[in-house]
């Protein structure tokens, strides 16, 4: 029966809580809002940050809380400082990407160029036969030799001297086909 009661009183300190917190939370809102629509001139954004102090708020131990107005004055201003903050970090990440895109982003030209090179390479890659143009593929996509000698059917010990053959090849019919168009 003891415990039954405490149970009760928990639920209706929970419950006072609650109250208390809806009671303050309608009194100090518009309060709290204005103060950082003084710093975000947004009222959507403001709002917004209001709900985070407020979130604050309901988590914090009241009681050691001398006076919630300036409690919640300091919490809404230190939120709106933050905000301030982040979002100009935001916009300057942003700016420094649009810079470095604008700095990175190929010309038409180089497009081009680098088409007809990738063209050149793909021309290439189809004169080697299957297991040269495997070993080439395979290895500058980062595989080990184990599986080179895996995929092609060779013994690991010989794919260093295949592979270096078929560089070989590569690097002289790449060479020609270079040398005829230019």
């Amino acid at each position: 029966m003891e415990v039954h009661a405490k149970l009760m009183m928990n639920r209706v300190h929970v419950q006072d809580e609650t109250d208390s917190f809806k009671d303050l939370f309608t009194t100090y809102y518009p309060f709290v809002v204005r103060q950082i629509m003084r710093i975000v001139k947004d009222q959507q954004t403001a709002e917004d940050i209001a709900q985070d102090v407020f979130l604050s708020f309901y988590h914090t131990d009241r009681s050691v809380i001398e006076h919630i107005p300036a409690w919640l004055s300091k919490a809404a201003l230190y939120a709106s400082y933050n905000y301030v903050r982040s979002e100009k970090r935001r916009y300057d990440r942003q700016e420094r990407g649009a810079a470095e895109q604008e700095r990175v982003s190929p010309s038409s030209e180089e497009m081009c160029l680098e088409k007809e090179e990738i063209d050149q390479v793909r021309d290439v890659l189809a004169q080697l036969d299957e297991r040269e143009r495997t070993l080439l593929v395979m290895k500058y996509s980062g595989f080990p030799y184990a599986e080179l000698a895996k995929a092609t059917g060779m013994e690991v010990s010989s794919v260093g001297t295949i592979l270096s053959r078929a560089k070989s090849k590569f690097r002289k019919l790449y060479d020609r086909i270079r040398g005829e168009e230019g």
